[in-house]
């Protein structure tokens, strides 16, 4: 639905003075300005067109004048904002962006990706309803990236679109050089290179313990073992059960060779197998304590099954607020009404100037 509104409705209260000149204006123009015994010669004479175009001259002018006040008063048009009442559940999505995510052993439209590529594009399609999954309108939704150090990327929300373009942002760690070709953040890089999964999941729980919500679910993207973090990933899954967040776990890709992508000695892009671990006993400790499931994920068919299971659900009661997006249209009355007011002071300084 489409609202219309003045920004600065107090600016048209100037149109009551423009609108008594105008009255005035007319009874100056049925005053006699000169007496004739006879009107009948007047009254035949032929109307030229400058006369007719110098008549208009000041209604001109009060044209312009109120599309100026118009404009000055800030004419915009949007949605109307309203409060919703949907059913749905608070959802923590829980991603992976270690070095281990960058094996090349994904497809997405027939081309070779790396995992966390692919799992952006499935998350984005649980999200806005794509790929053949039905969506999630209704669900708060809130994201956590996590390497060697998990970092909090987005609250808990409704507001998808945003969301959406936060997890785009999300990138694998990679190395900076200095103008002399030296690595500067090669410590830092080791560190987010790390897992740290308990880090993650403690994150989360901590985001979904306070909301009031009869399902409360983390979803963990992993594809490797816990390598870092204060807290161990074990501890993690009890804190989350204790406030009642159901964890779903999906270990990304297996245990073996993978193809990574390197530079050779020629500066050529190539694929060099590397050795990954998945800890899928981990990942499945993690999920049957708190009731959850476990799902190993070599294509996207895999995380289709988790947002299968969070379907089943039981909804719960979220009141949302959408805010209005108001477009600007004082520059549909401004252009005009200058366009009036330099086109009136051109014809008074020319072809209608008065002597006096």
């Amino acid at each position: 639905m489409m609202g219309f509104r003045f920004q600065d409705p107090e600016w048209l209260l100037l149109l009551i003075p423009l609108a008594l000149l105008a009255w005035l204006a007319i009874r100056r123009q049925r005053r006699v300005a000169v007496l004739y015994s006879d009107v009948s010669i007047p009254t035949s004479l032929p109307i030229s067109m400058a006369l007719r175009v110098k008549r208009l001259l000041s209604w001109m002018w009060l044209a312009a004048m109120a599309l100026l006040i118009v404009a000055l008063a800030r004419p915009q048009r949007g949605r109307e904002e309203f409060r919703i009442q949907t059913e749905g559940v608070a959802i923590e999505m829980c991603i992976d962006r270690s070095g281990s995510m960058q094996a090349m052993d994904f497809q997405l439209d027939g081309e070779r990706v790396n995992r966390l590529a692919a799992v952006k594009r499935v998350f984005n399609d649980f999200v806005s309803g794509m790929g053949g999954l039905p969506g999630r309108p209704d669900d708060q939704i809130g994201l956590i990236s996590f390497g060697g150090y998990a970092h909090d990327r987005c609250p808990l929300t409704l507001d998808h679109g945003v969301l959406l373009q936060i997890l785009e942002t999300i990138k694998i760690p990679e190395p900076i050089y200095d103008s002399k070709g030296r690595m500067i953040n090669q410590r830092l890089l080791e560190e987010e290179m790390a897992t740290a999964i308990g880090d993650a999941v403690t994150t989360a729980v901590d985001r979904l313990k306070d909301v009031k919500a009869k399902s409360k679910v983390i979803v963990l993207l992993s594809d490797g073992e816990n390598t870092a973090g204060v807290i161990d990933p074990q501890e993690a899954a009890e804190a989350a059960k204790a406030h009642g967040v159901k964890i779903y776990t999906i270990g990304v890709g297996s245990t073996g060779r993978a193809p990574f992508p390197a530079i050779d000695v020629s500066g050529r892009k190539v694929l060099v197998p590397q050795l990954v671990r998945l800890d899928e006993q981990t990942l499945r400790a993690i999920a049957e304590a708190t009731g959850g499931r476990y799902f190993n994920a070599k294509d996207t068919e895999a995380l289709e099954d988790v947002y299968a299971e969070i379907d089943k659900l039981e909804k719960s009661l979220t009141t949302g607020r959408l805010y209005t997006e108001y477009r600007e249209l004082y520059q549909y009355a401004m252009f005009p009404g200058l366009g009036l007011v330099l086109l009136v002071i051109g014809l008074v300084s020319t072809r209608f100037r008065s002597l006096p």
